[in-house]
């Protein structure tokens, strides 16, 4: 498995090779930084510690800034990514270029908030008759059983807060990468707003 930390630039629209318009989300990944190695005899298991974007360091607790060595700065982001497939060292900068030969991708972020919503939009449901008379548009509906005790069981689909949750999209084709402009252009959408925090990943159940 290989991954990266990186932002969501946008969506747009590129030609492929068969001259087909595709649409494309562009993710911009700049270098990460190798901020620690744990190897499986002290920690139990092999991983690999990624830091991106910088801090300053007089505004940095001390003990947050204790897990960085010394001469790496104190980063905003990190992430562990276990079983890493390259040979790398504390203190690499790993970029784009090390999805070289890799096809497909996941991607993992925080999804948009969307507010409080009704039945229809958070759970898709039909709602009533549209017609004149009908009392009964977009409401749930009665969510009681006819059970002892008399109570609605838990898990009953109802309105509440939508989006704003932690959503993995597996299986992105990558369309496109450019080293020099330190992006990735993989096919569809991505979950997120723009300039939110990726982790991306190869694809665990695709690989051709």
């Amino acid at each position: 498995m290989i991954g990266l930390i990186a932002k969501k630039v946008g969506m747009t629209q590129v030609f492929d090779e068969n001259g087909n318009l595709v649409p494309v989300t562009v993710i911009r990944v700049e270098p990460n930084t190798v901020v620690s190695l744990k190897k499986e005899e002290a920690f139990g298991y092999d991983a690999v510690v990624l830091g991106l974007d910088d801090l300053k360091a007089s505004r940095t607790a001390k003990a947050y800034a204790g897990q960085f060595p010394e001469g790496i700065a104190p980063k905003r982001q990190l992430k562990e990514f276990r079983g890493f497939e390259r040979e790398v060292a504390v203190g690499d900068q790993v970029g784009v270029e090390i999805f070289e030969g890799i096809r497909f991708l996941d991607v993992t972020a925080t999804s948009k908030g969307k507010g409080f919503q009704g039945v229809m939009k958070r759970w898709g449901y039909h709602g009533g008759r549209a017609t004149h008379g009908s009392k009964f548009h977009r409401e749930p509906g009665s969510t009681g059983h006819s059970t002892t005790p008399g109570r609605t069981f838990k898990n009953t689909k109802l309105p509440g807060r939508m989006g704003r949750e932690r959503v993995t999209v597996q299986n992105l084709k990558i369309q496109t990468i450019d080293p020099e402009m330190k992006v990735v252009m993989v096919r569809g959408s991505v979950p997120g707003h723009k300039d939110c925090t990726l982790i991306i990943k190869s694809a665990v159940k695709k690989e051709i």
